[in-house]
């Protein structure tokens, strides 16, 4: 399995990655750390041990309220919205160095779990966080949230967050320097909306291309967690069109 390429940051003896920086905006969305769980299907035993770990080495992130006419919750501290930015700048500088591509997988929305829709696309339905009142959305997958695994090596979806995955053939390679982009032509689901399915680009190292033995011509499976699938909705992108012209 080739994991997505991610940054992180190192403070002392804990690092930092995309997950992390997730959670940490999740509770600051959801006021509450049951509302951060619900929304990235994670554990509330775990997203807390995973906060407090954190905090053991950075600091307080989280100022937790109990009580009153609210009824309470948890909210970000300075500490916590420092760590965001260093992240962010740290995100932009890598990009600046890898390029990071983005697939958008345009369809109809069939089902919904809370934040989550059900979106019935080209390649098959995909999960992906959209907006509540979206019919039709396009689901946007950047390049370096994309991992990828030999046919034969592919994990169960069961338990996991990572829930979309999409079979199809390598069309291209873009060696770097340390990375590389990887072109994957999708299979059209029977059940699509007939629309041709668009290329999926993966960013992944120079050392997993070799570990996995990535070629034109080879078959992949490409995975992506639900919450890194975004919907938009198609009428504002439509209107935005409208107006453009």
């Amino acid at each position: 399995m080739e994991k997505a390429f991610d940054p992180y940051l190192r403070i002392d003896d804990v690092t930092v990655d995309r997950s992390d920086i997730e959670m940490l905006r999740a509770i600051d969305d959801c006021g509450s750390l049951s509302g951060a769980a619900d929304t990235l299907e994670r554990s509330y035993p775990r997203l807390q041990q995973r906060v407090v770990a954190l905090e053991e080495s950075i600091g307080p992130l989280v100022e937790r309220t109990r009580g009153g006419a609210d009824g309470g919750g948890s909210s970000l501290t300075e500490t916590a919205r420092e760590l965001l930015v260093r992240f962010d700048r740290l995100v932009a500088a890598y990009e600046g160095v890898a390029r990071v591509d983005e697939t958008v997988l345009s369809g109809s929305v069939v089902d919904r779990d809370g934040e989550l829709a059900t979106v019935e696309t080209s390649v098959g339905a995909v999960l992906a966080v959209a907006p509540a009142d979206a019919a039709r959305v396009a689901v946007t997958i950047r390049s370096d949230a994309v991992s990828l695994h030999a046919p034969s090596e592919v994990p169960r979806a069961e338990g996991t967050s990572v829930r979309n995955r999409f079979s199809g053939t390598i069309t291209w390679l873009d060696t770097g320097d340390a990375v590389v982009r990887v072109g994957i032509e999708l299979e059209r689901d029977t059940n699509g909306d007939g629309a041709d399915p668009p290329e999926l680009v993966a960013l992944v190292t120079r050392q997993s291309v070799e570990t996995l033995g990535l070629e034109p011509g080879r078959s992949i499976v490409a995975s992506v967690k639900a919450t890194a699938a975004r919907g938009i909705a198609r009428d504002e992108l439509d209107a935005v069109s409208t107006d453009a012209n």
